[in-house]
């Protein structure tokens, strides 16, 4: 909730950030939709449904993908470039207020290892509904 305040002064909602964080960090500020899915973990009509929202503001487009006729890029426009580069330094800060500072050196190691094994764990275990009935 506080991470959303605060990006809600710059315009943005927490999703519209995450979107455009991922496309302004990735090659030629554009990736396909599946991908992008993939990188966000959304379900495809949670992101069929944002991105749906996004050009109304400018922020993003959608183009045909040249390399699968089956998939859309999604593109980064200027006006969304500039929302997250106004928003990032905030939200920065943000984090680092709400989060990182309040820990010592040790706990964030701690929390890093922690975080690994998780995913190591996430990604080495089924996660198909077949697979919850199997155990």
């Amino acid at each position: 909730m506080h991470l959303e305040r605060g990006l809600q002064k710059s315009g943005l909602s927490g999703a519209d950030y995450e979107v455009l964080a991922l496309l302004s960090d990735h090659e030629r500020d554009r990736m396909p939709s599946h991908e992008l899915r993939d990188a966000l973990g959304w379900e495809k009509s949670h992101l069929s449904h944002h991105l749906r929202r996004m050009p109304k503001g400018g922020l993003i487009g959608r183009e045909p993908n040249p390399d699968d006729a089956r998939s859309t890029l999604v593109c980064l426009l200027a006006v969304g470039r500039s929302a997250v580069e106004q928003a990032a330094p905030g939200h920065v800060a943000d984090v680092r207020r709400n989060f990182i500072d309040l820990l010592t050196p040790t706990e964030l190691d701690l929390l890093a290892t922690l975080n690994e094994r998780i995913l190591q764990h996430l990604g080495t275990s089924g996660d198909s509904p077949a697979d919850d009935e199997s155990s």
